[in-house]
């Protein structure tokens, strides 16, 4: 198994398992990772997920260039491997719940479209950051670029994809292509999970979607944003979070 998933304390981990080859993915990968990501969304015990590599090293050297050369003058598996690719960064990207990219070596290509698709990315000293389309006279999809768009402003980006030139960490903090440059960036990223975890999952969700919506150009509320205000405080997390205020307890969502 080239990705699995495993469960621990309400965390989802998401492990690519693929060392020999710098976690590249292939065709297979990128049909099987939305539905795992799906499986982690609807189990109600995850309340976060970390997409990290199962050792030290390679985050993901993005899509398997042997296979797509191989591949890449069949129209057929072109397309296929588009749609394959594009359901994978949507549904990542999309995800209700809060992912945190765990990087600890090479984020490039794919892979580093992956890590834009997650809501953190928390970074070891030893990790490397590119987007390579034009090394190879490809074009980024606009869904993908408008991640990096979003992180890192246009300038930033501008030169990520024109120059093809893989950062280093350092540098990858300074643009806010990281959120955390951590020597231990297993460990960081596990106290940000538990953090995220021990509070109101309702809350965290309905930010998440809160969030989306303004980078997709929504600037005032509807009728549904405020009914999800109005709402909340008729739920149970709402009661509880009350309850443990004059308790003087920790609330347990």
């Amino acid at each position: 198994m080239t990705l699995s998933l495993t469960l621990d304390n309400r965390i989802a981990h998401l492990i690519v398992d693929r060392p020999d080859k710098r976690n590249a993915f292939t065709q297979s990968m990128w049909e099987q990772l939305p539905g795992l990501i799906d499986q982690t969304m609807i189990n109600p015990d995850v309340r976060v997920m970390i997409l990290r590599a199962s050792r030290p090293g390679a985050f993901s050297a993005g899509a398997d260039i042997a296979e797509f050369g191989a591949g890449a003058q069949d129209p057929h598996w072109r397309t296929k491997n588009q749609a394959a690719i594009r359901r994978a960064m949507e549904t990542l990207a999309r995800a209700p719940k809060p992912v945190i990219a765990q990087i600890e070596g090479d984020c490039i290509g794919g892979g580093c479209g992956l890590s834009l698709a997650c809501d953190f990315r928390i970074a070891a000293p030893a990790a490397r950051f590119g987007i390579t389309p034009a090394k190879l006279g490809l074009v980024y999809s606009l869904h993908d670029t408008k991640l990096l768009v979003d992180l890192v402003g246009p300038a930033a980006a501008k030169r990520i994809l024109f120059t093809a030139q893989l950062i280093d960490a350092g540098q990858a903090l300074r643009i806010g292509l990281i959120d955390e440059l951590a020597d231990d960036a297993a460990a960081v990223a596990e106290a940000l999970a538990l953090q995220i975890a021990q509070v109101s999952s309702h809350s965290v969700r309905a930010s998440k979607a809160m969030i989306s919506r303004i980078l997709h150009g929504q600037a005032e509320d509807d009728a549904e944003t405020l009914a999800q205000f109005s709402d909340a405080f008729g739920g149970p997390d709402f009661a509880e979070g009350v309850a443990a205020f004059l308790a003087k307890r920790k609330a347990e969502f």
